[in-house]
This record gives structure tokens, C-alpha cells and sequence, in this order.
């Protein structure tokens, strides 16, 4: 399967302060980009952001009891001087990452991005038609 999300990406960019937006596989490939990414850029940061689930991963018995169950990564926030990145599961193997600048609202911001994925998840899960046979 091969479709071009790119453009469901620029959805999430609708958010005042929102800057880019990628969707990258589990295993650091980039799957899509919003359209002011560089594929050179947008290459280097999916597989860092593949990185930075992995180890938001690793530090989940940091966070609640050892005995609890279930636990499972929702969402990695890391913040610069001039910005933020949200990372979030986009389904079975994807991750979404969105930039933004300082003041954006941070509750807007995701609350668009888990639409985006409901949306791509159905993107992603669709199976391509078939043409019906036309022969009677």
C-alpha cells in the first residue's frame, strides 16, 4: 500500500503556532510529510523521532507502579527555546510528530492531532477497491 497522506497532514497545521507535521513508520521511515518539510530534513527527523518513541518507551516503569498493567505510551512532549515537538501513536506502527512555536495551545494542538490519526487511521486501514469483473 502506497497512498499519499501529505496532504491530511496539513490538517493539524490549521492550529495557530503549528509548523510542520510528519507520519513515520515504527522503524524511522517517513511515511508522509506536510508540504514545508524538506525531504532531506523530513528523512533525518523521522527516523529521530522513531528514536524518541523507543526510549519514551523504555521509561514507562518510571511512571506508576511496576504492578500496574496496561501501560502503554500515549504521547512524548520535548521542548526547545523556540518550540515544541508532539509525538503521538498514529496507529499500529506510525507515529505522528507535529512542531509548533512557543505559544501555541498545547490542549488545541493535540486534540487536532488525535483527529488526524482517527483519520488516518482509516487512511491507513482501507483496503484499495477492486475493479468488479464486468463480465456477465
Amino acid at each position: 500500500m502506497n497512498y499519499d497522506l501529505s496532504w491530511m497532514l496539513d490538517s493539524a497545521l490549521e492550529v495557530p503556532a503549528a509548523q510542520h507535521a510528519l507520519l513515520v513508520s515504527a522503524d524511522g521511515l517517513l511515511m508522509a510529510r506536510s508540504k514545508d518539510v524538506g525531504k532531506d530534513q523530513a528523512d533525518t527527523i523521522a527516523a529521530a523521532m522513531s528514536g524518541i518513541q523507543s526510549l519514551s518507551r523504555t521509561v514507562v516503569d518510571f511512571c506508576g507502579t511496576p504492578a500496574s498493567r496496561h501501560r502503554q505510551w500515549r504521547q512524548t512532549l520535548v521542548e526547545f527555546d523556540h518550540g515544541w515537538v508532539f509525538l503521538i501513536s498514529a496507529g499500529e506502527g506510525a507515529y505522528l510528530a507535529v512542531s509548533a512555536t512557543p505559544d501555541v495551545d498545547m490542549a488545541e494542538i493535540t486534540f487536532r492531532m488525535q483527529q488526524l490519526v482517527g483519520q488516518l487511521g482509516k487512511a491507513l486501514t482501507t483496503p484499495p477497491r477492486e475493479i468488479a469483473d464486468t463480465k456477465a
